[in-house]
């Protein structure tokens, strides 16, 4: 796949000047994965895990395997653990210098259950205590942002958070790439949409933003549907995609007036839970690169079909992956 100048995606890498920074969180993940049909009223055997996650550390690795500089901006545990997240980051090239380690509550956990499709069954989340990273980047911001190329965001930290960045990137004329988590910001502050370079969500979520049920039509009515609603300018980023599972994705490009459907690929599931982070870290990926939104979600595509063969929130390999698959090449 080429970049606007013809030349390969790797080939890219080299004309990508300054850095990528990842705002968001990180978690340990606690993974139960069903051996049998999972019952939600009895007694499960299977195997459980404990994983490294949380959106904003997903995103940060999945970039920097595929090749792209990447500075996280997050906080963690003053602890073992937190040194151990900290490592793995740096092992896959990471820049984590701007990581924030405070005593307690830095990072968050995530309780869940896999069933035995490999699709998610339950799950709590505790999140961080984020007045530490609202403090930080709050003290810290010009230090922090004046030397990002682009900016990805997790969208739902809190409220300031999420403004102060946006209205920071908009001076600095940086773009901005935003995920939602539990959409608690944008369910209130749509008006924020607009001011995204691009905005990424899965079926479920953009239902709550309509205030429509969306899950259960069929591709075409869904496609319909939402591009009538992404033609409302006060309602759009300048490219949205929303994921459908295992049905594929619709992407919308503001600039070309025009939307389009990608399938999903055919694999063999173990845990679907990284994903969405998977989809939106290859597409972001591609769109970094200057390839058009379409060739973007392919990217994204594969990315995600990669992952949902992983018990981890990553694809273990995806950075050997990424240098042997032909589509990053053609």
């Amino acid at each position: 796949m080429a970049g606007k100048d013809g030349k390969g995606l790797k080939e890219d890498v080299s004309l990508i000047r300054g850095n990528i920074g990842v705002v968001g969180t990180i978690f340990v993940d606690c993974k139960g994965f069903a051996g049998k049909p999972y019952k939600a009223d009895g007694r499960n055997l299977g195997e459980i895990s404990f994983v490294h996650g949380g959106v904003g550390r997903n995103v940060a690795e999945n970039l920097a395997c595929l090749d792209l500089p990447v500075t996280l901006i997050s906080t963690v545990d003053r602890t073992a653990l937190g040194d151990e997240v900290l490592q793995r980051l740096d092992e896959k090239a990471v820049n984590t210098s701007m990581v924030k380690k405070v005593n307690n509550n830095g990072m968050g956990l995530w309780l869940a259950i896999i069933d035995e499709k490999g699709d998610l069954a339950g799950s709590i989340s505790q999140m961080p205590d984020l007045s530490f990273l609202e403090q930080y980047i709050f003290a810290r911001a010009g230090d922090l942002f004046s030397q990002l190329s682009h900016v990805i965001l997790e969208l739902d930290l809190n409220e300031k958070i999420t403004g102060f960045i946006l209205d920071l990137c908009r001076r600095l004329d940086k773009p901005v790439y935003g995920i939602p988590g539990n959409l608690d910001v944008i369910l209130r502050k749509p008006e924020m949409l607009p001011r995204l370079e691009c905005f990424i969500c899965n079926i479920h979520e953009a239902g709550a933003l309509m205030g429509k049920e969306l899950a259960g039509l069929e591709i075409g009515e869904i496609q319909e549907i939402l591009t009538r609603y992404y033609f409302i300018p006060e309602m759009r980023a300048r490219c949205s995609v929303v994921t459908l599972g295992d049905r594929g994705s619709i992407y919308f490009d503001k600039e070309i007036k025009a939307s389009g459907y990608m399938p999903a690929e055919k694999v063999e599931t173990v845990d679907t839970s990284g994903a969405g982070d998977a989809f939106f870290s290859g597409t972001v990926s591609g769109l970094i690169r200057n390839l058009t939104l379409g060739k973007a979600v392919a990217i994204g595509t594969k990315v995600a079909s990669w992952t949902v063969g992983s018990a981890e929130n990553n694809c273990h390999n995806l950075k050997e992956r990424f240098k042997k698959e032909n589509m990053f090449e053609s």
